[in-house]
């Protein structure tokens, strides 16, 4: 490693002001921060609210998101051949099912290597797509405004593909991925600056702008003449009577549903991590997972004869859908969360509340956790405001002679 240091040292004359290839210094710059820690020290007002390092904490982040990749690796082999092996008339199609077959991997749905390998053919060119343009756009407005890229889009560049649909084209990955850091990021002046989580508006704008490849009966399995409606979709059409599915296999992640979303077990792997090194807040699971039991008891009681979303339980709300996902890993961002320790169970609160309320009161759009974030997002510097305000009143209260 001494080797590759002494090589970048020598090279650094070129890239700094004055030198031939100063243009391209925050692609330097990365290349350097990213294999070394950097000496320099800040000078200005940093975003970071506390003393947390901005590359351990997206390090942390990455490694408490490995267990989510996966199980999307697994469940999304294992969906592909448990439609292919229910129906022997239908046949995987495309280049993906392709290069299934040149690397040598089989339609077995009990073979563990069978549905990995499946599911890296999916992933892979997702996550490839997401972080090569996403990459593109942060290199180029670190270059246009010569300051350093940061890391904050290795996060961004991992949760995104675990947030859409094996099925989806690649094409809209790169437009999706766009949208969401050039008009949820970098308009507002880069990472610590956004209002609202890059990867989530990525994902809404895909949703509202292309529906039939983000939602649907047909989407989560990439097989041709193949349906399989997620088990929200299922309980919004005909209530919970209908799933075919046990709590259990929703629990582990064995159901159709966006790639990285669907297993509760690894993500709360995720939630332990992140709790445990404190770079997760612990205060917005737990009023989001509170707030959501409660809202969802109210439901329960109040009933309905037209809608069955009403009967859905607490427990179902879980393990369905984005809820445990965006809990741990999209609401506790710590740019467009909440900051204050108070503020914290407000805003976990609204999205709780909010998620709920979305699923069951418009089923239209049974998945709810994306929109409810993003309009805790929108709260949260309302809120932090309302806090500190409060807490400054109560000071100078004490004194009022």
């Amino acid at each position: 490693m001494k080797f590759l240091r002494n090589i970048l040292d020598k090279q650094a004359h070129r890239f700094e002001e004055g030198g031939k290839l100063h243009k391209f210094y925050a692609l330097y710059e990365f290349v350097d921060t990213f294999l070394y820690t950097p000496a320099d020290v800040t000078k200005n007002a940093s975003h970071i609210r506390d003393g947390m390092d901005l590359k351990r904490l997206m390090i942390v982040v990455i490694v408490a998101l490995q267990p989510a990749v996966l199980m999307a690796l697994y469940n999304t082999g294992l969906q592909i051949n448990l439609a292919l092996a229910a129906n022997t008339e239908l046949v995987a199609t495309g280049w993906r099912a392709a290069a299934v077959s040149w690397v040598g991997a089989g339609f077995d749905p009990h073979s563990i290597i069978d549905n990995v390998v499946h599911g890296l053919v999916y992933f892979v060119p997702v996550f490839l797509v997401t972080n090569l343009v996403g990459g593109f756009w942060e290199v180029l407005f670190a270059s246009i405004r010569k300051h350093e890229i940061n890391e904050g889009f290795l996060v961004t560049g991992m949760i995104f593909p675990l947030i859409l649909p094996s099925t989806i084209p690649l094409w809209e990955v790169a437009i999706g991925i766009s949208f969401g850091v050039v008009i949820a990021k970098e308009v507002f002046g880069g990472t610590g600056m956004n209002i609202f989580n890059p990867a989530l508006v990525s994902r809404a704008f895909l949703f509202f702008n292309f529906p039939v490849q983000m939602s649907g009966v047909e989407v989560w399995t990439a097989v041709d003449g193949h349906s399989a409606a997620t088990a929200l979709g299922v309980i919004a059409e005909t209530g919970m009577e209908s799933i075919t599915t046990s709590w259990w296999d929703a629990f582990w992640g064995f159901i159709p549903g966006s790639m990285g979303e669907t297993s509760t077990a690894a993500i709360l792997i995720g939630a332990v991590i992140l709790i445990a090194t404190g770079v997760g807040s612990w205060q917005i699971m737990l009023s989001i997972f509170v707030s959501m039991f409660l809202m969802s008891g109210l439901m329960n009681t109040i009933q309905s004869d037209t809608n069955p979303m009403f009967q859905m339980t607490w427990d179902w709300h879980l393990v369905l859908g984005g809820f445990a996902f965006g809990a741990v890993f999209m609401a506790t961002d710590p740019v467009s969360a909440s900051m204050t320790s108070k503020g914290k169970y407000y805003y976990g609160a609204l999205i709780g509340i909010m998620v709920v309320l979305i699923r069951v009161v418009n089923p239209a759009f049974p998945e709810g956790m994306m929109l409810a974030i993003l309009l805790g997002n929108a709260f949260a510097p309302l809120i932090d405001n309302f806090v500190i305000q409060k807490n400054i009143k109560r000071r100078n209260a004490r004194y009022v002679v």
